[in-house]
């Protein structure tokens, strides 16, 4: 008894120390974690990009200011480059109008909802300091006089209210539209489409009305002086410099001209437009003039400008100069237009210069002063939204010398066709500051575009595009009538960029492109290779009678095979001219055979040391060597479990049986061919190959002792390395930026009973369906094949099976590879994939010439949802963790796995997790990313629910969870990503790019990094007016407004009609107006001292005279009394 005791105790001693040998050690996991939750904060920093959808603007002349309102209710005040700031209503209603207060840095917006806001501009970002409601009246125009303190508002019912500007509230004094029509006119006018002073006369104000008179209005006398009829419609109205005369633009693309105090018939009547009769045909239809200006120049003819009067859909600004008229055709729909004077004074000569037009999609300038009228080139990045985007990568922290480098490369590209004056809107100051850190963003576009930015100092300035179609044939990317969508085969989806800027891997929608960097332009054939992939049941060719028997076209095509089979885009085979910076080097090319469509690429990782490019798919895994221009391998996602099943599988249901051999690497040995064989880019032989070796034990998440058939399916590919696929879908969803999401319902993982996890799987879809915007794969117990956009197939009598073993084989069958990553430190290099099913795989890569190196264990862990990312980690200084160099030979000592549901860190010394946290159990992860906060690492999450977390590594203690966006808002997550510096980005809108910081340090930074919107300026001089025209002018008086508005004459106005709403104006504005009094006390203080010297010389003076009057009077008395004593024949 007491040695079966004994025998017992030291089975169990043994089981014990080999559980402790598996235990992560303290030297395995201890790392310093130098982050607390007090670095982080969350919060916007600056918005770049054409504002979406535009709907206002606005120019302050003095201070340089361009503001833009968009129809969701944003502002967007532009000034020199770096001085950019966004601001919104909060109620999200479109704006508009717009007003500056010229040189006194503040903005009135009018919204939609019949709200009126007074914006601050004297701080760095603006706030809202008055509001102004109104209930029974819609606001149609508005506008403020230069130097006026009082505002007028134009209503939908034909009235006009007063406002002043410094208290912001309504003044008694209101002119009624019944007033200001004749009183016999049976017709409403319709609304106010423009109110202005008469330069020269501020008394008379000239009201134009929709569908009535154009009437000069008496301010002081409160009545109509003249009323100007037409038969057609008017929409603008602008004064001459004079203030003699006026012109109207109307809605049959007229313009007619009216003396001031001839209301009978206008002077002249022109349209610009209008087309002679030819051959008794009727001429077409002129569109409306929609807005006119009048700018008079010092010297030559004054400037005519207006926005219409073209038959047809075109959008034009059309200028007249003497008997010259330019049309400008604008690519996009015009929203409004302004034009930039030297003098802000309307009665002076204004000598304009150039011409702001707002687009719907651009910002255009145009310059006047040079011949041809060219267009000024644009320092913001609003042509971000050229193509729209598909992809974005942010790179924080980048090397000094790439910035440089590619900067050099666009400029020799970039056209030089703009006008050489400087960019007009210069306002505002901007320091770019001494703690700069060189960023990089990487946007992709659907034409299959790379633009590539500097994001440095909080700025985006372009400096270079890469277009990736070029090395693809004219007309390749054609699709056919059978092939659903309607997606651009060149769309950009996945971008891969080394930190040393050398390498850059471009994924599209069938292909992915090599590129590398070179400073000098070259001339040659770019290398193709075509893995194309075999139906499921299709013999492949092994021996080299098959082989031969299908050459290959140039364009990587099979004879006799249809285009259907082939890719979708043909790659060029004659020489390409590339110029400096990013040229292609590979292209490699997916297709199916037997007319599928190509297999949808989920994720894509290169590697600067190995020189290959992975390539994930929803089906498998194809590994390319770039330098070799070979493929290395081509698994599926069953394959990547040979020779042993790494991770408990639900049983397969029998199929066609096929002859399999025994292991791996009697497949790619029974694979090779002769060596010296000479051949095409696309059919050079593999100069890698692939060892697998599993361990059978493994515990806690790890792969298990559970043996499984071999899977191998590999088999030697003919001439282009084919592969055979078992999962595929009919279409091609439209984006891929967060492809593990979109395989998640594919790919359910096995529960500790064996059974699939289904709850949830409805709302989960509706999510994604919302955020990608197509139909996910369906995979209920109802449908054994995946769909798209709701089509099943159905005709398979396995399609309405239940057994489990059916979907069993489906959901292995649609496993996909969503996450890559190498180790290419010293030794065997190996490379780990992680699945949709949460599995991550080991692959020991070892060279072909080295056909006995030593091979390396491959266990495989288990998460919980598709994996989405993996990344080494190696100790740095003062025991943080880094990312390894590729330069620095270090070997990586931890992984970090990331998935939908959870994350793990494991050390790679004793493969067994250390860490182990679960991110969301509610929700689920967008993306993942370790950055660098601070100078240590974290890993940073971004879930659907709109969540941004943050957890220490390699601890995954958590530091932080805010709720950043709302739940319904997943826009974003296609472009979100992550970088160091705790720095993040996403698209916003269609045209915009939003940053944000994680960081608390540069929040704190952030104040100094954005730039000022207002800086005192000293107004333009007022013109100096003649001594006869103020002797024999009308105008020889000042009008006092704030006597003629005020309430003591108006009265107070009705309290139904708007109510004051207080704004906060932010802390700034508090300091602002804080400063502004003080100034305002110093100088009444100065004024009072100054008051009180005067009125001390005046009594001195006063004193004196007092003196000298007594002294006269004394002397004067003793006169009198002399002249008294004297008789009279004395005198």
């Amino acid at each position: 008894m007491r040695r079966f005791t004994d025998n017992v105790r030291k089975v169990l001693d043994g089981l014990g120390a080999e559980k402790a040998s598996t235990t992560p050690t303290r030297s395995d996991v201890c790392a310093s974690e130098p982050l607390f939750s007090d670095h982080f904060n969350v919060c916007k920093t600056v918005r770049h990009g054409f504002p979406y959808q535009p709907s206002a603007l606005a120019l302050d002349p003095v201070q340089r200011l361009l503001a833009i309102g968009t129809r969701l209710g944003a502002l967007r005040i532009f000034g020199r480059p770096g001085v950019d700031c966004h601001c919104h209503h909060e109620a999200g209603c479109e704006v508009t109008h717009l007003q500056f207060l010229v040189n006194e840095g503040a903005l009135v917006s009018a919204c939609a909802d019949d709200m009126l806001h007074m914006w601050n501009l004297r701080q760095k970002r603006p706030a809202i300091l008055h509001a102004l409601k109104f209930n029974k009246e819609r606001v149609s125009y508005i506008h403020l006089p230069f130097q006026s303190r009082w505002l007028y508002l134009g209503t939908r019912k034909g009235n006009i209210h007063v406002v002043n500007i410094e208290t912001f509230l309504l003044s008694g004094y209101v002119i009624m539209w019944n007033r200001a029509i004749e009183i016999s006119a049976k017709a409403h006018p319709g609304a106010v489409v423009h109110i202005s002073e008469n330069p020269t006369d501020e008394n008379k104000l000239l009201i134009g009305y929709e569908r009535g008179p154009v009437v000069l209005w008496d301010l002081k006398s409160k009545k109509a002086d003249f009323r100007y009829y037409y038969e057609e419609n008017t929409f603008s109205v602008a004064w001459q410099q004079d203030g003699k005369q006026f012109l109207c633009g109307h809605a049959d693309g007229s313009l007619t001209t009216w003396s001031v105090k001839n209301s009978a018939r206008p002077t002249l009547v022109t349209t610009p437009h209008k087309k002679a009769m030819k051959d008794g045909k009727k001429c077409e239809a002129c569109g409306p003039i929609i807005k006119v200006e009048h700018k008079s120049c010092r010297a030559g003819d004054p400037f005519t400008i207006f926005w219409g009067g073209v038959g047809g859909t075109a959008s034009c600004v059309s200028v007249i100069r003497g008997r010259s008229l330019v049309v400008l055709e604008m690519e996009s729909p015009i929203v409004d237009f302004l034009t930039l004077c030297e003098s802000p004074y309307p009665a002076d000569f204004q000598d304009p210069y150039a011409i702001v037009v707002l687009l719907e999609r651009d910002l255009v300038i145009v310059d006047l002063t040079e011949n041809g009228y060219p267009v000024f080139e644009n320092p913001y990045p609003m042509d971000l939204h050229e193509s729209p985007v598909t992809c974005c990568s942010y790179a924080g922290d980048c090397p000094d010398h790439v910035i440089p480098a590619l900067y050099a490369a666009g400029s020799r590209a970039r056209k030089h066709h703009h006008s050489t004056q400087d960019w007009p809107i210069s306002g505002g100051t901007w320091d770019i500051g001494t703690c700069s850190v060189p960023e990089l963003i990487i946007t992709g576009h659907a034409d299959g575009s790379l633009k590539f930015w500097d994001a440095s100092a909080i700025t985006m300035q372009l400096l270079c595009k890469l277009k990736s179609w070029k090395l693809f044939e004219p007309g390749g990317g054609g699709r056919g009538a059978d092939q659903v969508g309607d997606e651009d085969p060149f769309a950009v989806q996945l971008v891969s960029w080394s930190r040393e800027g050398r390498v850059l891997s471009v994924a599209g929608a069938t292909h992915v492109l090599a590129y590398g960097f070179h400073k000098q332009e070259t001339t040659g054939e770019v290398a193709v290779l075509e893995v194309r992939f075999l139906e499921e049941g299709e013999p492949c060719n092994e021996s080299p009678e098959n082989e031969s028997a299908a050459p290959t076209t140039p364009h990587g095509i099979s004879e006799g095979q249809t285009s259907e089979g082939g890719p979708q885009l043909r790659a060029r085979v004659d020489p390409l001219r590339q110029g400096p910076g990013f040229q292609g080097e590979l292209v490699v090319l997916l297709a199916w055979a037997e007319g599928e469509p190509a297999p949808q690429i989920t994720c894509l990782e290169a590697s600067v040391t190995l020189g290959m490019i992975a390539i994930g798919t929803c089906g498998g895994l194809a590994v390319v060597d770039v330098q070799q221009k070979a493929l290395v391998m081509a698994l599926t996602s069953a394959d990547l479990y040979c020779p042993l099943d790494a991770c408990p599988r639900q049983p397969r249901s029998p199929r066609r049986s096929k002859p399999s051999p025994g292991s791996l690497s009697e497949i790619m040995e029974a694979s090779g061919g002769p060596e010296g064989d000479s051949r095409s880019p696309s059919s050079v032989k593999p100069t890698r190959r692939l060892s697998l070796v599993f361990d059978k034990d493994q515990l806690d998440g790890m792969c298990l002792n559970q043996p499984a058939p071999s899977r191998s399916t590999s088999k030697r590919m003919s001439n282009a390395e084919t592969v055979r696929l078992r999962g595929r879908a009919s279409v091609r969803p439209p984006f891929r930026k967060a492809m593990s999401a979109a395989c998640m319902d594919v790919s359910t993982s096995a529960t500790s009973n064996g059974e699939a996890t289904t709850s949830g799987h409805g709302a989960r879809r509706a999510m994604l369906q919302q955020l990608h915007s197509f139909s996910i794969f369906s995979h209920d117990d109802h449908a054994a094949g995946p769909t798209w956009n709701g089509r099943e197939s159905r005709d398979s009598p396995m399609s309405q099976s239940r057994s489990s073993s059916v979907c069993s084989i489906d959901k292995e069958g649609h496993e996909a590879v969503t996450a890559v990553a190498f180790s290419d430190g010293p030794g065997a290099p190996t490379m780990w994939v992680g699945t949709s099913s949460g599995c991550v795989v080991t692959l020991a890569l070892s060279s072909a010439a080295d056909s006995k190196a030593a091979p390396l264990a491959s266990p495989a862990l288990q998460l919980k949802g598709p994996i989405l990312r993996l990344i080494f980690l190696e100790p740095g200084p003062n025991g943080v963790l880094t990312r390894p160099s590729p330069d620095s030979g270090t070997v990586a000592r931890f992984l970090v796995a990331s998935s939908e549901k959870q994350a793990q860190v494991v050390p790679l010394s004793t493969m067994t997790i250390a860490f182990k946290h679960n991110v969301t159990e509610t929700s689920f992860v967008l993306h993942a990313d370790v950055v660098m906060v601070a100078g240590s690492p974290c890993l940073a999450v971004f879930c659907a629910n709109g969540h941004i977390m943050a957890f220490s590594l390699p601890s995954l203690r958590p530091l932080m969870d805010v709720s950043f966006f709302p739940a319904a808002d997943l826009g974003a997550a296609r472009t979100f990503c992550f970088a160091d510096g705790g720095q993040a980005l996403y698209l916003c809108s269609p045209t915009e790019i939003q940053r944000i910081t994680c960081s608390h340090q540069m929040v704190e930074r952030l104040q100094d990094l954005l730039g000022e919107l207002f800086v005192p300026v000293q107004p333009p001089e007022a013109p100096v007016r003649g001594f006869f025209k103020g002797l024999f002018g009308v105008n020889n008086t000042s009008l006092d407004k704030e006597e003629m508005f005020g309430e003591a004459a108006c009265g107070k106005p009705a309290r139904s009609l708007a109510h004051h709403i207080p704004g906060t104006g932010g802390v700034e504005g508090v300091r602002c107006s804080a400063g502004s009094t003080a100034v305002e006390v110093a100088r009444a203080r100065a004024s009072l001292d100054e008051r009180g010297q005067r009125i001390g010389e005046a009594e001195e003076r006063s004193e004196a005279m007092m003196a000298s009057a007594e002294n006269f009077a004394k002397h004067a008395h003793e006169i009198m009394l002399k002249s008294r004593e004297k008789k009279w024949y004395q005198l």
